[in-house]
């Protein structure tokens, strides 16, 4: 995501959303004022939370949302985590 998404509380945010969702990954800061996130999970749940990346919570302003596939080779985790 890009915007104003740092200094907001959009990773809190964004974990809370995934979790009540029941989806599995991680959210964290980029250097250059975005937020990455990975997420795993059923397509409907997934839709779900795209739609709540686009809002936030108040205060932050999402200018872009990039998707790019991830590995399907990757260890599946359990729930969801903040990255510093």
């Amino acid at each position: 995501m890009h915007g104003r998404v740092q200094g907001v509380g959009y990773r809190v945010y964004v974990a809370g959303r995934a979790d009540r969702l029941g989806l599995c990954g991680w959210v964290r800061n980029l250097p250059d004022g975005g937020v990455e996130l990975a997420v795993e999970g059923g397509p409907a749940e997934i839709d779900s939370l795209r739609a709540l990346l686009r809002a936030g919570p108040r205060g932050a302003v999402v200018t872009r949302l990039e998707e790019l596939p991830i590995d399907e080779d990757a260890p599946h985790g359990q729930g969801f985590a903040v990255l510093s």
